[in-house]
This record gives structure tokens, sequence and C-alpha cells, in this order.
């Protein structure tokens, strides 16, 4: 999924190269679907664009964004996805990949909101309009929630019992009503919504900013249980759902999950911590006065399983290329010489302060910047 700069995003490119320019070579007479991917410059977007574009059992690749991306095998259109005019640029399409998502943990919650929810309702309705037969939306599994009464594993068909309180889940759910409700709304689409676990793997959300810190933060009584989902997985996933290999709501992810014991002593670094009212409660305060990017929402990901199934895919044929554990080593190398205090990226020099203070890690280690924020509005 990518996660377009909201300067770009408002700096749209509605003037169309020519189809003498854009047009790919293409596989004239050959068999298997037209797929269009919107998002298609950046992240995942690109990475399945690059592998669709690939396939023999693709005929054509049609590539949307507001850029064109590195991939040549493909036919670019240049447009916001919020544009009706995205109908035309779909027709001919069998299926379409939605992958352009702002899923960004610095962009402003409403804007983010306004592009994710009508950038899909335009593409649904765009899609039907252009006789496409089926859409292939991707959000989360964390769209099940984090709850302590949750069963290890999932199951794929388990209530949708996510709340609006973590970072983008509001946008994902809703995201995941606008599919249910596509195909009663025009009859003849068919929506397959894909649901990575922790995702890995050049993104940056409050999950992976976790292991940024140098104490993983555990709340007290909490249970947690980590799966991951490579990007590279689940590229391979969302290709099945192109090639309608699978449809319907599945789950993407390694197989199994590691403890919270087994992720301390396989990243080497040490745990704090905290009573749920001490964690919780500065969590909210410390998002409240603008100092961490992520709610309180977001820790129960953090203290709660909701590790899902991936019965779905295997079933059809598809096997996770990596492990929990070789994702995991994936993340600590990406991240390293990052470092983040309760989601909030340091400079090396607070960093290094944060370390050296001990207990003043994790959520704590923020104290200082509070007392910092109080005093400057008091000067104002």
């Amino acid at each position: 999924m990518s996660s377009p700069d909201p300067q770009v995003r408002a700096a749209r490119n509605l003037a169309d190269p020519s189809p003498e320019k854009k047009t790919a070579p293409g596989r004239p007479g050959g068999r298997g679907p037209v797929v269009a991917v919107t998002g298609a410059a950046t992240g995942v977007g690109e990475l399945l664009t690059a592998r669709l574009a690939a396939s023999e059992e693709i005929k054509q690749v049609i590539a949307i964004d507001e850029r064109r991306g590195e991939v040549t095998d493909a036919t670019w259109h240049l447009l916001d996805v919020r544009d009706p005019a995205i109908a035309d640029k779909l027709r001919g399409a069998d299926v379409v990949v939605h992958l352009a998502l702002d899923l960004d943990l610095e962009s402003d919650p409403a804007a983010r909101t306004a592009y994710n929810v009508r950038g899909t309702q335009t593409v649904l309705t765009a899609a039907a309009a252009a006789g496409v037969h089926r859409v292939v939306l991707c959000t989360s599994a964390m769209v099940y929630g984090a709850l302590p009464d949750n069963d290890l594993p999932l199951a794929e068909d388990a209530e949708l019992r996510a709340t609006a309180e973590a970072t983008g889940v509001g946008d994902l759910l809703e995201i995941e009503r606008l599919g249910r409700r596509a195909p009663r709304a025009h009859p003849g689409l068919h929506v397959t919504v894909v649901r990575p676990a922790v995702l890995v793997g050049g993104t940056d959300t409050a999950l992976t900013r976790y292991f940024e810190s140098p104490r993983l933060l555990v709340v007290a009584g909490s249970r947690p249980a980590w799966q991951f989902c490579h990007v590279e997985d689940l590229v391979t996933a969302l290709e099945y759902a192109a090639l309608e290999k699978i449809d319907g709501e599945f789950a993407v992810g390694c197989d199994g999950w590691l403890e919270q014991e087994e992720v301390e002593e396989l990243s080497g670094v040490r745990r704090m911590e905290l009573p749920s009212a001490v964690a919780l409660g500065a969590a909210a305060r410390l998002h409240r006065i603008g100092l961490t990017p992520s709610p309180a929402g977001d820790l129960a990901y953090t203290m709660h399983p909701w590790v899902v199934s991936v019965s779905r895919l295997h079933d059809a044929g598809w096997r996770p290329a990596w492990t929990n554990e070789e994702v995991l080593a994936a993340l600590l190398e990406e991240v390293e010489g990052r470092h983040t205090v309760a989601g909030r990226r340091l400079g090396r020099k607070d960093a290094t302060a944060a370390g050296a203070a001990g207990a003043t890690v994790a959520l704590l280690g923020t104290a200082a910047l509070v007392r910092r924020a109080r005093k400057a509005r008091r000067r104002i």
C-alpha cells in the first residue's frame, strides 16, 4: 500500500500522456486477465506492478498513480484515484487491485480519511461503470481488533471487533464496509479483501516503530503475540487474488506467531514493563498534546493477540516465503540507527540520553518533553 505525500496528492497531474508514449507492448492475443493497480508508483503497489508485468499469466498491466513509476512494461495513467475520470482508464480491465491508500503516521487524520474513503468509493464505482468484474482491496488484520479474549489464531471469518481508536483502523473498517456493500449496489462486481498481519519491508507504522525503542514496552498483565507479513509475501498473495486463485476475504502472513519472550530473545532488546493505567494514560496524554503521532489505541496491538489463520491461502496452494523469525530479523536490520520513544522519532543525542536514563525509556522517556511543552504554554 502506498502512502502518497499530501502535497503530491494535492498537486494532481491530470495531463495523461498520449497513448503512443505510455502504452506498453502488452501480450497481443495472450491469455490471462488485464489487471489495473492503483498506487502503482510506490511501495507495495510498485512491487506488485513489477511482478504482474513480468508474469506470463497476465495479459496487460494498467498502472495508475499521480506520478509515473519505474515499471516500463505497464500502461501508465496519471491521476488522483478520487477523480471520476478513472472510470475511463479502467475500461478493458478485468481486475483492479486498489493500493492507493495513505497510512502515513504523520498525515493529518481528517485528510487521510478523506483520501482513503473517497478514493475507495470512487474506485469501486468506477470499476463497476467500466465493466470490471473484480476489485481487490488491501486492508489489515488489525480490523479483527486486538482483544484479550481473541482466539490464537483467529479464524479468517471471525467477527471484526476493532474500533477506530488506532491509527488508520477506522479508515480500514470503512473500506471493508464499502467493499461489502459494493456487490449489492453493483451486481456483477466481486470484491476480494486481503488482510496482512504486521507488515514489514519499507514500511513505517506504529507497530514497526515499536522496535525502534531502546526498550520494548510491555504492559503488565498483557499477552502479546507477534505475527508478521513481509511485503514480498503480501505481493504474492495479491497476485493470487488478481489471478482469481482465491476470492472473498482472507488473511496473509507468516505461519504461526512469536510470544513476547521470543521477540525479546531474538531481538536482544530488553523489556520495560508498566502498569496498564500508566501506559495507556501516558499514551493518551502525549498524543493529545501532539508529542506522539500514535493514539493510545495503537497500544492495544502490542498488548493483546491478533494473530490470524492463513488457511484460505494455504488451501489455494500459496505458502509464505518468510518465517516470523526471518521477518523480525529483517525489521531489526531496517530500523537500525533509528531512535523512537513512544512512537516519536528522536535525534541521536536525544536517543543516547533516553538510553542512559534507563527508567525513562519507552513512554516515560517523554516526560521531559511533556514538562517542556507545559513550560512553553505558560510562557505564551
